[in-house]
């Protein structure tokens, strides 16, 4: 038995241990010198007992890992009631490479006093073998699965692409027989040609929501700083000169600024706005509020950018649904459409590290909650006139 460990509280029961361990452990003296070896360990590393006690164990620590061995034990000193555990590997008597996880302690004896180091070393190359071979599995199928999802992403896109010619003959022609044929047609007559070119209209809006969706789904994110105001604002006055006929008030809080993709963002504001715009059809006086403000969390500052209408809104116990390609809470007499406004927003805003989320009384209106982080992950703000998210007075605007 070492000196070393004759000195160290309950020795006789520390040494029956080592001796019956399936895991390798050695004790060293503060200075690195290995005093005591399991018959494990000197299985492990194939060497004789005689051959390491005595010696210094960086001899066996792999020459690349010296320095951060030297440090893991300075580390130890430094926080001496702390135990540190490291994955390390060390060369073995025929030369070749154990991969092991190092558990080490420090030791007192009677009085408390430092004395040496315990370590205990556990063999995980057949770990790190199913690591690898768990990575290389998932990394195969990964990569047979984004082939997949490529190739039937294509395959939507060239449907999408070869639907689009038929439908603009089937709106064509239909136009021209209604113009042709005006005076000829009866009521049943003209009831059915409006029907056809009605239902080519919205596959048509169809195919260009599914367009949409794949580039909020596919298109490289570029990101720079992003006036959500404006881009609300410019949403806002599309939506008027699609619907001449409507007078809608909208008011828009100005400053409302993150980083982002600019032209995915403004997709994501299309869908929500045309929502509001939708479903206040109703009203004798209908309202569109945005504004937002920045909230502190566990994930940074983030934006909460509100949607707000006075329209039809929808029933809350559906609002699971809101997000999910082709479901819909309205028929289409209350301005329900394909499905995929919301589901697309979403895919947005979870592309920018944020989420939507849905409030609404039937009869009284909806808000559409967008949360956004104000500064894109490892992306730094250049100069855009204005702090991000900087919060004014609302002003209104009658469209």
């Amino acid at each position: 038995m070492s000196a070393l460990l004759s000195r160290l509280p309950g020795d006789d029961a520390l040494r029956l241990v080592m001796a019956a361990s399936g895991i390798g452990m050695a004790l060293a003296d503060l200075d690195g010198r290995m005093q005591e070896v399991n018959p494990a360990l000197c299985r492990m590393l194939g060497y004789d007992e005689s051959w390491l006690v005595g010696r210094p164990y960086l001899e066996i620590v792999h020459p690349d890992e010296v320095e951060v061995c030297i440090e893991f034990v300075r580390e130890l000193m430094r926080r001496p009631d702390d135990m540190l555990d490291q994955r390390r590997r060390y060369v073995c008597g025929d030369g070749s490479v154990l991969h092991a996880h190092i558990n080490v302690a420090l030791l007192r004896d009677h009085d408390g006093q430092p004395l040496g180091l315990l370590a205990q070393i556990r063999d995980i190359g057949d770990e790190l073998a199913r690591e690898a071979s768990l990575r290389a599995r998932v990394e195969h199928h990964g990569a047979e699965l984004e082939v997949s999802h490529r190739q039937l992403q294509l395959f939507a896109d060239a449907v999408t692409h070869d639907l689009r010619a038929p439908l603009r003959a089937i709106e064509s022609f239909s136009e021209r027989l209604a113009r042709n044929l005006e005076d000829r047609l009866d009521d049943a007559s003209r009831d059915h040609l409006e029907r056809i070119r009605s239902a080519a209209t919205r596959m048509s809006d169809l195919l260009s929501a599914l367009g949409r969706l794949s580039q909020a789904t596919r298109a490289e994110l570029r990101i720079r700083p992003v006036d959500l105001s404006l881009l609300a604002d410019w949403a806002c006055a599309e939506r008027q000169d699609a619907d001449p006929a409507r007078t809608v008030q909208v008011r828009i809080q100005p400053g409302l600024g993150i980083e982002g993709d600019e032209r995915l963002l403004k997709m994501m504001l299309d869908e929500v706005i045309n929502n509001a715009w939708k479903f206040t059809r109703d009203r004798s006086r209908p309202l569109i509020e945005i504004e937002g403000g920045i909230v502190d969390t566990d994930e940074g500052p983030r934006l909460q950018l509100r949607v707000r209408d006075n329209g039809c809104g929808f029933d809350m116990r559906y609002a699971h649904k809101l997000y999910e390609p082709f479901q819909r809470l309205h028929g289409p007499d209350q301005g329900g459409g394909h499905g995929l406004g919301l589901a697309i927003a979403h895919r947005i805003a979870r592309r920018h590290g944020g989420r939507v989320r849905a409030e609404s009384t039937p009869e009284v209106g909806s808000t559409i909650t967008i949360e956004l982080p104000v500064r894109a992950a490892g992306v730094s703000m250049a100069s855009s006139g204005g702090a991000p998210g900087t919060t004014e007075p609302a002003h209104g605007e009658t469209y």
